[in-house]
């Protein structure tokens, strides 16, 4: 004899932290606050915000939030590739020290643990980073102790490294949520129009969608809008456009 059992299950969730050992990293990690001579960096925190509020988007069949993930993602490699030839150019000038010297880690004696909550692929992968250059900063430092580089090589590679991250949060920053979907821009109705006027055409195989992240989201379908009958008395005006999906809270999820 069998019995249906319904099991009411939620979500997974796990518990996730990183430690930084440089100040270096942690100045990253927080960004900086725009002042009367110099302007605002974010920083890795609210970088996981808006890739949290891109894959909505792009779920949201949003095909702007879908180029956009195409695009930090291709950053986020470029970007790793820059930390890496740093870290290959500081190995070999570490192999100029004597075989009789044996050097450890030099780890922080009071590092910094910081609670993670991202869901989004892409945030993931920009922590990796930062825990790369937190990595790259502590090898630095150490290469400088040991009198094997200079002050001024030592603070070149550190600023080009935090110069990557930078770059890339910079560029996220610019991210805004269109408000469209691609059954909009097949209807070509007021919200598409609206939508390509404000930011421009989009690549062709990103609007059809047979090109997106690697880590996109399944999209849900939505009904799409239709323009109101109009006549020479009055013209229905667009909707504003939203600038961003709503922010609610957002949690690591396996």
């Amino acid at each position: 004899m069998s019995e249906s059992i319904q099991l009411n299950l939620g979500a997974l969730r796990s518990s996730m932290k990183l430690t930084l050992h440089t100040h270096h990293a942690a100045r990253v990690w927080h960004g900086r606050m725009a002042s009367e001579t110099k302007n605002g960096i974010i920083g890795l925190n609210a970088f996981v915000g808006i890739m949290n509020k891109m894959k909505r988007g792009a779920e949201q069949d949003d095909p702007y939030s879908d180029w956009w993930m195409i695009r930090i993602e291709e950053k986020l490699a470029t970007s790793k590739a820059t930390l890496t030839t740093i870290e290959e150019q500081l190995d070999q000038l570490m192999a100029d020290l004597p075989p009789a010297l044996s050097i450890g880690d030099n780890l922080n004696v009071q590092p910094v643990t910081l609670p993670l909550f991202i869901s989004a692929q892409l945030g993931f992968m920009a922590v990796y980073l930062l825990t790369q250059f937190d990595n790259l900063a502590r090898r630095l430092l150490l290469a400088h102790h040991t009198a094997l580089i200079g002050r001024r090589d030592m603070e070149r590679w550190m600023n080009e490294g935090a110069h990557v991250l930078r770059s890339l949060f910079g560029l996220a920053q610019q991210y805004r949520f269109s408000g469209a979907t691609r059954d909009d821009f097949a209807a070509q109705n007021a919200c598409a129009r609206e939508a390509l006027e404000k930011f421009g055409e989009l690549p062709q195989d990103v609007l059809e969608g047979t090109r997106r992240s690697e880590f996109a989201p399944p999209i849900v379908r939505q009904t799409p809008k239709v323009d109101a009958p109009q006549s020479p008395e009055s013209i229905a005006a667009p909707d504003p456009l939203p600038e961003s999906v709503d922010d609610g809270a957002v949690g690591h999820e396996s």
